[in-house]
């Protein structure tokens, strides 16, 4: 009877599985072996400086990371690329969501890789103010970029920095250019003062526009314009032809009216098609002959040393904020006043005034 339940039994094991230990030593090797073989930092910092990618996207993961546990890797990894980096074009492209950023920029990309140049693409993907989450599509959205052997896109979530530009996005550039990456693609969220940050970090900035939408009189607003070294009007092509050359007669209007550049430099607006690869060639003959201009009246290293400067007060900041959240102290008493808070015991004023005489 005993036999016959046994054979009836849905829970019974067949003959040859019975033993997994065989199975779990193989994965238990594997795993161990990939361990093992993960590179410690100056074989990473080797690799890079090597042009290998996987080391690359490696070393910008641990600069990145909010770990405390790997700022010393990280200043490791950036203190031995500083010597290799600072040999590139560093362009700056923003634009209000639906311009054709990400179009323009594969288009723009993959024109660059056909005059010799390797391009890396830094997309600052907006992440969500609720989840936190970011979708980091921009590799999906730059397929051709993608699959470019001269091409290396970094999509990194925006987080809460500064308007929308990423914490390390700063190192991240340096450590693009210690891999052999000669122009760099900086692209903005779009919203917010990202604009801002991300002119802080670039030698030229360019500003996409839409003709017929409206957007034409943003042109008229400070702000932006004043920072854009050129204005592409994109999807100037088709029916929008038209209405693409009237914004760019408003636009060479409206900067005439702003005081001159102190590089010199007269900012270019210019028509262009992302999705059609028309005018991309003459973003980049403007792009040649600012730097050429500014190379000749020395403002173009004047702007990187001011830069630098400004790297540095960020990062002292961003220092401060970083060691006074994960202090001991002020995790426990900062819990506490957010409870008196929502229990209306104290005024946010009051509970940051406390929390900064703790430490």
């Amino acid at each position: 009877m005993a036999k016959k339940s046994q054979h009836k039994s849905a829970l019974s094991e067949k003959e040859g599985v019975l033993d997994t230990k065989s199975t779990n030593a193989k994965a238990i090797a594997k795993l161990k072996a990939k361990r093992k073989s993960k590179r410690n930092t100056q074989d990473l910092i080797n690799a890079l400086l090597n042009g290998d990618i996987t080391a690359l996207s490696q070393a910008i993961t641990i600069v990145e990371s909010k770990n405390p546990n790997h700022n010393s890797q990280a200043n490791q990894i950036i203190k031995a690329c500083l010597p290799h980096a600072n040999k590139s074009v560093r362009i700056g492209i923003t634009g209000v969501p639906g311009v054709g950023k990400s179009t323009f920029i594969e288009a723009f990309g993959n024109y660059l890789t056909t005059q010799e140049k390797k391009v890396a693409v830094l997309a600052v993907d907006p992440s969500s103010t609720l989840t936190k989450g970011s979708i980091l599509g921009d590799k999906t959205r730059m397929e051709s970029l993608v699959n470019n052997p001269n091409a290396y896109i970094r999509p990194s979530a925006s987080g809460d920095s500064l308007g929308g530009v990423a914490r390390k996005t700063r190192e991240t550039i340096i450590l693009c250019e210690a891999a052999g990456f000669n122009t760099i693609l900086i692209e903005t969220v779009g919203v917010g003062q990202s604009e801002t940050a991300v002119h802080s970090m670039v030698d030229f900035f360019l500003l996409l526009k839409l003709a017929g939408a409206g957007d034409e009189l943003q042109g008229i607003k400070r702000g932006i314009i004043e920072m854009a070294d050129a204005i592409a009007i994109n999807k100037a092509d088709g029916d929008n032809l038209k209405a693409a050359k009237l914004a760019k007669v408003e636009f060479n209007r409206a900067l005439h009216l702003y005081p001159p550049k102190a590089s010199t430099w007269q900012p270019k607006v210019t028509l262009c098609s992302g999705l059609k690869n028309e005018g991309i060639d003459n973003i980049w003959s403007v792009i040649n002959d600012y730097i050429l201009l500014t190379t000749e009246n020395s403002f173009f290293n004047h702007k990187r040393k001011e830069q630098n400067k400004f790297w540095l007060l960020q990062t002292i900041e961003e220092q401060l904020k970083s060691d006074f959240f994960n202090h001991p102290t002020i995790k426990i008493e900062l819990q506490k006043q957010l409870d008196l808070i929502e229990a209306n015991k104290t005024t946010p004023f009051v509970a940051a005034e406390y929390l900064l005489g703790l430490k």
